[in-house]
């Protein structure tokens, strides 16, 4: 079936459509926020631009929306019937900045995770949500549990807390 729109319609259409602040970001961000976890937003120095970055965690969360980053298997996610090799291509491409920019934040020691947009539905969120907690408290105990030395100077002698030693066998006299 053709397009109902005409091109500029459709142009029209699609120029409305956010890349920030879109109606799942903001669902994990007020759910973080209400955690008490707190975050930045779209932070350019960081690769991919990830949608929250948590430096205390070393931890980017992307939230992606299924269509437009192509999720496998996901209901939300058909391709169009027109323009399909625009699309193919779009999307691959998507897909291959998005592993890339992934593979870079691992390669620097930072935990990615990925929320896709059906994991959001009313049903899935809280169970997504608290899979992402897990996530982060994992890494923050990875980056912050690091054992602790105590070391003491051999030629000074370490003070005694608990009672000389008794020899066993022998009585005391008061």
């Amino acid at each position: 079936m053709p397009d109902p729109l005409t091109p500029e319609q459709r142009h029209l259409c699609m120029s409305h459509i956010r890349s920030r602040n879109t109606k799942p970001e903001l669902k994990v961000r007020q759910w973080l926020w209400q955690r008490g976890y707190r975050y930045r937003l779209n932070v350019r120095s960081v690769p991919g631009k990830p949608d929250v970055v948590m430096r205390r965690y070393r931890t980017a969360i992307f939230v992606n929306g299924c269509f437009w980053h192509g999720h496998d298997g996901c209901d939300k996610f058909r391709m169009p019937k027109s323009n399909v090799e625009f699309w193919q291509a779009k999307i691959k491409r998507n897909r291959e900045r998005d592993s890339q920019n992934y593979q870079i934040l691992q390669q620097n020691g930072w935990q990615v995770i990925v929320v896709w947009e059906c994991q959001l539905t009313p049903s899935r969120f809280e169970h997504t949500m608290w899979e992402v907690e897990l996530l982060l408290n994992r890494n923050f105990l990875a980056i912050n549990n690091k054992p602790l030395s105590y070391t003491t100077p051999d030629d000074e002698p370490m003070p005694m807390a608990a009672e000389p030693e008794a020899e066993y066998g022998k009585q005391y006299k008061k």
